[in-house]
């Protein structure tokens, strides 16, 4: 294991108890979460983490269903839509 810095951090006691479950659930310490979470936050912030939007999430499955190209041009299988 690499070694480790201590930090400090102040919360909410409505946030600490969230963290507390959740670290409960998944049977890991709270600085494991909170390691984690912040892995994820520095990861995003450099365009590596969360995809910024559904397109970049969906991407490689566009054009992998055969059928229809668009659907909205066929006032025929808009009947009914949001019924």
């Amino acid at each position: 294991m690499r070694a480790m810095r201590t930090l400090s951090v102040k919360l909410p006691a409505a946030l600490e108890a969230r963290l507390a479950a959740l670290a409960q659930r998944r049977g890991v310490t709270k600085s494991a979460v909170i390691r984690r979470a912040l892995e994820w936050t520095v990861a995003d912030d450099r365009g590596r983490g969360r995809a910024g939007s559904f397109l970049a999430l969906a991407k490689d499955l566009a054009g992998s269903l055969a059928g229809p190209a668009d659907l909205s041009h066929n006032k025929r299988r808009l009947r009914g839509y949001g019924r």
